[in-house]
């Protein structure tokens, strides 16, 4: 039922101009605001998107991956086929290195740790997912803390997915008894409301350029 208010409800961040961090006849490195889905979706009022938006500019760009609508941050898109082949298989291969920034509800005591809990789509209530040890599919996160404010009772926290399931950092944390701030599908109500976006940020990407194979590393600082 979240999930249907939410799309009904979808009202995407107004578009300016879009946040290119960086472009060649390759690709194209741009920042997600938050609130904006990353493909269209079925409705035809969920057409505004990401990748809508880029074509308006650059009409050859396709996707490569995707960020939940409430996640800001990084994302790749290819503009040739050759770009969006070699591309597609590094993430598929797991070669792609990503680094997001979340702040979490409570003190997260560790100050790293790897969460391993497998996944799988919560039917009856999709697109929120859940934990599986039976048949859900492997998802791994490693995690490091930045810091803890105690006046907030909050944990600035830097994650390191090794797998790219749907909303596994949020899942995952939430499942550590730590739900992200301002997070509307696995937050409790009090953490939900605490803030009016989901703040988790793709803060790194790092990846192999597609014709000359140099390793490229992007950093977009968090807006929170």
């Amino acid at each position: 039922m979240q999930n249907k208010k939410t799309m009904l409800d979808y009202c995407p961040p107004p578009h300016h101009k879009l946040d290119i961090i960086y472009a060649d006849e390759s690709l194209l490195v741009v920042s997600k605001p938050a609130g904006l889905l990353s493909v269209p979706g079925r409705a035809p009022e969920h057409r505004d998107c990401l990748i809508t938006r880029v074509q308006e500019e650059f009409t050859a760009a396709q996707i490569v991956h995707r960020l939940d609508m409430s996640t800001s941050g990084l994302m790749v898109l290819a503009c040739t086929q050759v770009a969006h082949r070699h591309l597609s298989r590094q993430f598929e291969l797991r070669q792609v290195s990503k680094t997001y920034l979340a702040v979490a509800r409570g003190h997260i005591k560790q100050a790293e740790g790897h969460i391993d809990l497998p996944l799988m789509c919560d039917w009856p209530n999709r697109p929120r997912q859940i934990v599986d040890h039976a048949i859900g599919k492997p998802a791994s996160t490693d995690y490091r803390v930045q810091n803890y404010d105690r006046d907030s009772d909050t944990t600035r926290i830097e994650l390191y997915p090794i797998t790219g399931r749907t909303h596994q950092l949020r899942v995952h944390l939430q499942q550590l008894g730590h739900p992200i701030l301002g997070d509307d599908l696995y937050a409790d109500p009090y953490t939900r409301q605490r803030s009016d976006r989901l703040l988790l940020h793709a803060s790194e990407l790092s990846f192999k350029h597609p014709l000359h194979l140099n390793v490229l590393r992007f950093v977009d600082p968090a807006p929170f």
